[in-house]
């Protein structure tokens, strides 16, 4: 009889333990109130038994749900090892999301306990009332830090911790719940997606991996992505697996804190979404004369949560010689489907063609199917050409919303993503718009996505949103709307003559609006509905007569 492998659960206990064995004095910086704070594997894995040991006393059962409002700080990394650790479910919550949805997800996640930092104290108190679920409120701080709160069986962290043993780890399956992540819930509420111990291990395996984000021992990464945003995109797993050097920004996000950060600590790879790198590019392309770009360390950024403009790709290129690379996935998809890791034929492109490879987003990594269908559900050819609805399915991916009764996929297995798209025949997904985003003018398809990208090219545009408005006659027509760079004067018809040049005319925008902000979601992403309920009316009103 042939012989079996060993059955090792894939739990991410073992990731931690592993870590701590063999690269446990690895640092983990976090950038905290009060200064930095510097720990390691070693000690993050002590600390994270002595929470699993802590969470039993009190009572904690496997699948029991736990959740986070706080940002990328060690204390917050403990919880992800601590409360799995102990069988539970830790539901990381988007403090940055509207106090109703926040209450939305305590009250179904059923969650137990809630562990927050100091500074979303305030914002739980009015809620407290309205989840009697959870029976204990835990501040991720010292007693010295405690801020006074009126929340019920309210719990220093520190103190939770005061615990004499480490204890060992809960014994768990490696298919039983690790992690709840919920979607943003721009429309209706929010949804919950729950990642098992095995999935995200494997995730994890993928991360590493050569040709998916190419994490290493070398590496120093400065963690940009909310811990709370789909498990930071797995890096705080992925960075156990091989061992990389952490550094968690705590709230300190802007462009000149993040440059500081990276310099110090010599970060070689950062992740984060476009917008929080259009701030960091304006500030160094400010101070530049000032700024001591010879420390910079950064060999590779990872853009994903919505498409990052060509222009990124390019002053990233140019000012400060960093590969940026184009992932693209949900929080339904754990959420790394596609990357855009360089090929070797890549190395012999000019600069302009592998910026043309770069802004698309990436291909498929093992593990994950593609597929484009077309409005009868049809899949279409991955010739570069057809456009359709795109759907994946996965190892990783969801099969069923947390409490959902129906599946979240379809009956061949396959989850509808909402976006449109289309393959290239080597591969490559170029997404083309969210399918509620793209714009029907005259019987034609306008993409958002690439008049948005498009106008971005323009020196004088730092952001810009696509929209279509009613029209009476050709349903809907694309309008603008543009966040100016710093200390420059748009001109609308100069940016119009502009977007002439790269787009066919008639897709060219009937008008440009210049406002001082754009809306996003809690995770960064432009905030559309928004914007069309702000001008559905727009072109009516500019045509009226004066």
């Amino acid at each position: 009889m042939l012989g079996l492998m060993q059955d090792t659960p894939l739990t991410l206990s073992s990731l931690l333990d592993h870590a701590a064995r063999f690269h446990g004095e690895v640092e983990i910086v976090s950038k905290d109130p009060g200064g930095l704070t510097r720990s390691n594997y070693a000690q993050v894995a002590k600390r994270a038994r002595k929470l699993a040991a802590a969470l039993r006393r009190r009572g904690l059962k496997e699948g029991d749900r736990v959740a986070s409002l706080a940002l990328n700080t060690i204390r917050h990394l403990e919880l992800y090892y601590g409360v799995t650790g102990a069988g539970g479910i830790l539901n990381t919550v988007n403090p940055r999301l509207f106090p109703e949805q926040i209450l939305f997800i305590l009250r179904h996640a059923e969650n137990r306990m809630v562990f927050f930092d100091p500074a979303f104290g305030k914002l739980l108190e009015p809620l407290a009332a309205q989840a009697p679920n959870v029976e204990t409120y835990v501040c991720l701080s010292s007693v010295q830090e405690m801020p006074d709160l009126l929340l019920p069986n309210l719990v220093c962290y520190e103190d939770l911790m005061d615990v004499e043993a480490e204890g060992a780890w809960t014994p768990v399956s490696e298919n039983a719940g690790a992690i709840l992540c919920y979607t943003s819930g721009t429309t209706g509420d929010p949804k919950g997606v729950l990642y098992s111990h095995r999935s995200l291990v494997l995730h994890a395996f993928i991360a590493t991996s050569a040709d998916g984000m190419a994490v290493s021992r070398r590496d120093s990464i400065l963690l940009v992505t909310p811990l709370f945003h789909v498990n930071a995109w797995g890096i705080p797993f992925s960075a156990a697996m091989c061992g990389a050097k952490l550094v968690l920004p705590g709230a300190a996000v802007d462009g000149e804190s993040l440059f500081n950060l990276m310099r110090a600590e010599r970060c070689t790879f950062s992740l984060g979404v476009p917008t929080v790198w259009l701030g960091f590019l304006d500030y160094v392309a400010t101070h530049r004369e000032e700024l001591d770009l010879s420390g910079l360390a950064l060999e590779r950024i990872l853009v994903g949560g919505s498409a990052a403009p060509r222009s990124l790709i390019e002053r990233f290129d140019y000012m400060l010689g960093v590969y940026v690379i184009h992932a693209w996935g949900m929080t339904e998809t754990s959420p790394l489907a596609t990357v855009g890791t360089p090929l070797p034929e890549h190395a012999f492109l000019d600069r302009q063609a592998r910026y043309d490879i770069q802004a698309l987003q990436g291909r498929a990594i093992y593990g994950v199917d593609l597929r484009i269908v077309d409005a009868d559900g049809a899949p279409t050819p991955h010739d570069g050409v057809a456009v359709g609805d795109l759907q994946v399915r996965g190892p990783w991916v969801v099969q069923r919303y947390f409490k959902g009764e129906a599946p979240a996929t379809t009956e061949d297995g396959w989850f509808p993503t909402g976006d449109v798209a289309k393959i290239h025949p080597n591969g490559y997904l170029q997404l083309t718009d969210r399918s509620k985003d793209v714009i029907k003018s005259g019987g034609e398809w306008i993409s958002s996505v690439d008049l948005e990208n498009a106008a971005i090219a323009h020196p004088d545009v730092r952001e810009a949103a696509v929209i279509g408005v009613p029209h009476p006659k050709w349903q809907e027509r694309p309008l603008l709307i543009i966040v100016p760079t710093p200390e420059s004067m748009p001109n609308k018809a100069e940016i119009l003559q502009f977007l002439a040049s790269r787009v066919a005319r008639w897709q060219v925008p009937d008008d440009v609006v210049i406002v001082d902000a754009l809306p996003h979601t809690a995770t960064g992403k432009l905030l559309k509905s928004k914007l069309r309920e702000t001008y559905r009316s727009y072109l009516d009103e500019a045509t009226e007569p004066a």
